[in-house]
């Protein structure tokens, strides 16, 4: 019995001083990465956030909240002047992170780089602001979603995909592709994909026609940050692709033009994302609009 009364009083110890070395819980919040403001809000922490980043569009709420600049063009100042308690800010910010620092604000340095750091992240950040337990939610029902995905293409065969995230409009100039390192790289192979460039450990690379060909993709995915545009203009981008007739997506009329804000957003919504890209490798698996 002493035994036990002592080791209950040492973990009342250690609970207490766990409590007092815990920084507070933020209450003002300036998010200059949108996936993280996506996840703030997701978890019920919206109304604790102060501003975001010019980028920031989603969900609805943030329209009505102040700017504060993003990656490359932070507004120190602004920033300073809402007397946050947490900024949350991209690993890549050095300058910015040594004068927030130096003005004693508490920082959540943000950095991703596969699929799984997306649920990592939004655990750890959970942990960080008080709410560990929706955080844990969240990421267990986006874990699932992933494991359900898995579970429905177990068996299908893979078809060589490029996932095309940015190009010259209404060419085939500057077509930018995503290699084999990144959260977009694990979204091809986990919608059922091989990434064509799945052997160059580069998040991106910028490539030609003639390394198109020589790839020959079966699957072409072309994502595009925004709504859909009118049907004419849309006409006019998928026929870009019929100048490489001998190419097996265009040959097989296998070229997909997705729309959408949420596309290369490692946040909450990566899901939907998760989804469309399946749906376009295996139409006979995941049917649209199911």
């Amino acid at each position: 019995m002493a035994a036990i009364a002592v080791c209950l009083a040492i973990c009342a110890l250690a609970t207490l001083s766990d409590a007092q070395t815990a920084p507070p819980q933020p209450k003002r919040i300036v998010s200059l990465v949108p996936s993280v403001t996506e996840t703030l809000f997701a978890i019920g922490a919206g109304s604790r956030v102060a501003a975001v980043s010019s980028y920031d569009n989603f969900p609805p709420e943030v329209e009505a909240l102040p700017r504060v600049g993003a990656l490359f063009d932070p507004d120190v100042e602004r920033i300073l002047s809402l007397r946050p308690d947490l900024v949350i800010v991209y690993g890549s910010q050095t300058d910015l992170i040594a004068r927030l620092g130096r003005a004693s604000i508490p920082l959540y340095v943000y950095r991703h780089g596969s699929l799984a750091d997306v649920t990592t992240g939004i655990r750890d950040l959970g942990a960080r602001i008080g709410m560990a337990g929706a955080a844990r939610t969240l990421a267990a029902t986006i874990d699932k979603a992933f494991t359900d995905i898995r579970a429905r293409l177990k068996g299908a065969a893979r078809p060589r995909t490029m996932l095309v995230i940015g190009r010259e409009p209404g060419s085939l100039r500057a077509i930018n592709v995503s290699g084999g390192f990144g959260f977009l790289h694990d979204l091809v192979e986990l919608a059922g994909g091989a990434n064509v460039f799945g052997d160059v450990k580069r998040e991106s690379m910028i490539v030609s026609t003639e390394t198109v060909l020589a790839r020959k993709p079966d699957v072409i995915i072309e994502l595009h940050y925004s709504e859909p545009p009118l049907p004419e203009a849309l006409t006019r981008e998928r026929v870009t692709w019929r100048q490489l007739p001998s190419v097996p997506a265009v040959k097989a009329g296998k070229v997909y033009l997705l729309y959408g804000g949420e596309l290369v957003v490692p946040g909450p919504r990566v899901v939907l994302t998760a989804q469309t890209f399946a749906r376009a490798l295996h139409p006979d698996l995941m049917p649209w609009g199911k």
